[in-house]
């Protein structure tokens, strides 16, 4: 065996997991096309939603477009 090369270690990695919450995401895809306002960890935003994915939704604001972590949202309304 070659010493620059190293055998391959079986230890297992840890993993980060963001657990769904399919509620969350149902929730969230009634208010698609609606004005919301979002709660985050980082702070309040208002905008209209465009799209839902299972991890993520598009928010646009004043033209711009944002994606937030569903993981990452607090609380949520419609405006």
């Amino acid at each position: 065996m070659n010493s620059s090369m190293q055998p391959m270690s079986h230890m297992p990695h840890p993993v980060v997991v963001y657990p769904v919450d399919p509620y969350v995401v149902e929730a969230l895809k009634c208010l698609i096309g609606k004005p919301v306002v979002l709660e985050t960890s980082r702070g309040r935003i208002n905008g209209c939603i465009i799209e839902v994915k299972p991890d993520h939704v598009v928010l646009e604001t004043n033209g711009r477009r944002f994606f937030v972590r569903i993981s990452e949202i607090v609380w949520f309304m419609p405006i």
